[in-house]
């Protein structure tokens, strides 16, 4: 088994107004950073100890070799990259206002192009688990049908599926239904998936998290796993269910921390013989979120997504 993970999505630059309490029309100053959040899991991943492959597509431009040369400073493998000739690399611009809502600009580019022409299929299926986590994917139309015909041909080839639906409700607006009904079928091929509370509620419907969660197993999910922030984690096989706690932090920027805790989980699930077994054993997944936890905990102590991703090391000296 190829215990590499591979990531499949959006790779883009994120310019952070750095004006307080202002909106992006007065905002002057802005830093640019490595944005994406299957380039955050790999990068979890890697900074962990473990082997990530990140699948997706930015523009020939100066921003995809930054990109690019972010994910290959921290040893995430980037030879299935695609750099488009025509469209340019993905950006968003974010700024925070003093009512604490974001003032939001997404301007996007290569990322929505990505087709299954660019994609080596064969080298794919070689590895054992695929995350995808992509929080614009599922947006339109091609990278939307690429996306979900991956996951059919992973899921029919016998492949660890992980799903996390990342709902962005800026990506999303006026389009909530289309949101619900995609990642219903995303969930339907998943082995594991990863939701925020909030995203059980949209997909379900249920403001019962238990109800919500079994929902998802009916949908198709093997494994679920509910972030619920400071309270830990709601974690699920089918058979039992249980509140995993987090740790303690003082929380500075929980940028990235659900992102960090996906790559946590797949790098411990890359380490067994069978995943799938892995999800089946309660008291085995129960310890794969413990250690997930500590990590997206951790992630949210310091500024920034890859900048603030923890060492095995630093993980293991922290107990619950």
């Amino acid at each position: 088994m190829n215990s590499s993970v591979v990531c499949i999505g959006e790779l883009l630059i994120d310019f952070f107004c750095k004006d307080v309490d202002i909106d992006l029309i007065k905002g002057r100053n802005f830093e640019k950073q490595a944005g994406g959040a299957p380039a955050n899991v790999c990068a979890s991943i890697v900074k962990l100890g473990g082997k990530a492959l990140f699948v997706g597509k930015v523009g020939k431009d100066p921003f995809g070799q930054f990109l690019k040369n972010t994910l290959e400073d921290v040893n995430v493998d980037t030879s299935m990259l695609v750099f488009d000739e025509k469209y340019p690399t993905t950006l968003a611009f974010v700024s925070l206002k003093a009512n604490g809502e974001r003032d939001f600009v997404f301007n996007r580019g290569a990322d929505a192009y990505l087709t299954e022409r660019d994609i080596d299929k064969d080298r794919l299926l070689e590895h054992e688990i695929i995350h995808f986590g992509s929080a614009t994917a599922l947006l339109e139309n091609p990278f939307q049908a690429t996306y979900l015909e991956l996951m059919k041909s992973a899921n029919g080839d016998g492949k660890f599926v992980s799903f996390d639906p990342n709902y962005r409700g800026d990506l999303w607006k006026g389009r909530i239904g289309d949101f619900i009904n995609l990642s219903i079928k995303g969930i339907s091929l998943a082995d594991f998936v990863k939701v925020s509370d909030e995203e059980l509620k949209i997909i379900t419907k249920l403001e019962d998290l238990t109800e919500g969660v079994k929902s998802l197993h009916q949908i198709g999910a093997k494994a679920v796993a509910v972030t619920l922030g400071k309270e830990g984690t709601l974690v699920s096989n089918g058979k039992k269910m249980e509140i995993i706690p987090s740790i303690s932090v003082h929380s500075i920027d929980s940028t990235g921390a659900g992102d960090a805790f996906v790559g946590a989980t797949l790098f411990q699930l890359a380490q067994e013989e069978n995943p799938k077994e892995a999800l089946a054993d309660f008291e085995k997944l129960k310890a794969i979120i413990s250690f997930s936890n500590k990590v997206g905990a951790l992630v949210c102590t310091k500024v920034g997504a890859i900048s603030a991703l923890p060492t095995f090391e630093e993980v293991a000296k922290l107990k619950l």
